[in-house]
């Protein structure tokens, strides 16, 4: 079984991450911020990996920390669990419609870090949640993860829908391309023979 914990305390955070990739979906989320909590709840059910997280933050200022940490966090788990990445797919993708909005999500475990984030929200909050954070968690987690992300919204009229077919569809992503491929027979799936940057 692929499983990574990881502890991160910072002055700002204190978080914990529990994952494992060849899980059932199954979440246990206590971040202290409701929306990240939902949204997260995306990335086990349809990445279809368990995942526990627990987070305090400093959330009397606002939620970036918190959010930006637990992207960190749950990158650094990933990295963890894939190890050298023998005999993974490398590469994921996967559209995910809500309704009137459609989003798309391209991951590479390349070992290099880089985030292209295409996102125009209608608007800069959901309930109480700024959607400016979305950016920081992805951010967080492709340094840490070392991964190249691309995260598109093509379309979308309810903020809460753009927002939650990116999670969807980012778990969808990094299901494809960590699962095992049963054709690699073990090998590094690149032609360097390595996937750590």
């Amino acid at each position: 079984m692929r499983i990574a914990e990881v502890t991160r305390n910072t002055l700002e955070t204190q978080i914990s991450v529990k994952i494992n990739l060849d899980g059932s979906g199954s979440a246990a989320l206590a971040t202290g911020v409701p929306f990240l909590d939902h949204m997260l709840d995306q990335i086990a059910r349809h990445g279809m990996v368990d995942l526990e997280i627990s987070a305090h933050g400093d959330l009397h200022i606002d939620a970036h920390h918190t959010v930006e940490d637990v992207g960190i966090s749950l990158g650094q788990a990933v990295a963890r669990a894939l190890g050298d990445k023998r005999g993974i797919r490398r590469y994921g993708h996967a559209y995910v419609p809500l309704d009137e909005a459609l989003s798309r999500v391209v991951i590479d475990f390349s070992g290099r870090p880089g985030l292209t984030y295409n996102v125009d929200y209608t608007r800069a909050r959901i309930g109480d949640f700024d959607v400016d954070l979305v950016r920081e968690f992805f951010q967080g987690f492709v340094n840490h993860a070392q991964v190249t992300l691309h995260v598109d919204n093509l379309r979308g009229v309810n903020a809460h829908h753009q927002c939650e077919t990116i999670f969807k569809a980012f778990g969808r992503a990094l299901r494809m391309a960590a699962e095992p491929d049963a054709r690699a027979a073990g090998s590094v799936p690149s032609t360097k023979g390595s996937l750590n940057g």
